[in-house]
């Protein structure tokens, strides 16, 4: 039966060595504590107490504090590459009557309310949103791991999906900036959650005040592309 550690890190069968449980749970607790305090405000002591393992065991299994950021963006590379296939996998299969621009349009909607299910909504997406954001106020190796793993393959991808549903070349820079917003209005409700959060009344954002997001959000995707229907490739 498999067991979990941390924020929701599938680890492996019980007979797996007792090495990976321990690097697993530093990886999450590098994860949690660089993105609260930073790389250079986070303690190898603190890291080691967080995953409730021994000092040693950084240096043994990652090489250093820096070889734990690194392993720390490839877990988000890793992640983030699953809910990314999951948001943004091929087109579905046409149905009858449905042509190429109206699937990859729906294609977009989709990819949306997955988007807001996990960013919103998922904690562990806290706690990624916190590191990167990190990484991107002073980039380091780790950034350039995710932005080479992770937005730029995702963006392309949406960048394509967007070509098939408007017309509009994929590498135009219109195109680019369009898929830059509609992801942006996204994770302005992870950064900005406390703000939103106050302003609405909410108590929380669970899945029902993701619902409310959510048809915003698509609504806006919706504007634009009835703002592209003049478009002529």
């Amino acid at each position: 039966m498999n067991k979990t550690e941390g924020a929701g890190v599938p680890l492996r069968e019980t007979t797996q060595p007792p090495a990976e449980p321990t690097r697993a749970a530093l990886v999450q607790a590098a994860l949690r504590l660089f993105g609260q305090q930073g790389f250079d405000g986070t303690s190898t002591r603190e890291l080691a107490a967080e995953a409730k393992a021994n000092i040693g065991s950084i240096a043994y299994h990652f090489g250093g504090k820096e070889g734990l950021r690194i392993a720390t963006a490839d877990y988000i590379v890793e992640t983030m590459q699953k809910i990314a296939g999951q948001a943004i996998g091929d087109l579905p299969p046409l149905a009858a009557g449905i042509s190429s621009r109206e699937a990859a349009q729906a294609q977009l909607f989709m990819a949306l309310e997955h988007m807001v299910g996990f960013v919103v909504v998922s904690p562990q997406a806290g706690a990624i949103v916190q590191f990167v954001l990190r990484e991107l106020s002073h980039p380091t190796a780790a950034l350039d791991r995710i932005y080479q793993g992770v937005f730029e393959p995702t963006h392309r991808r949406l960048c394509l999906i967007w070509e098939q549903a408007t017309g509009e070349p994929a590498e135009s820079e219109t195109t680019r900036l369009t898929v830059f917003t509609l992801i942006g209005q996204v994770i302005y409700f992870r950064i900005g959650r406390e703000a939103v959060m106050r302003r609405m009344g909410w108590q929380a954002i669970g899945g029902a005040e993701a619902s409310k997001i959510a048809a915003v959000v698509t609504g806006n995707l919706g504007a634009i592309l009835a703002a592209r229907k003049g478009y002529e490739p």
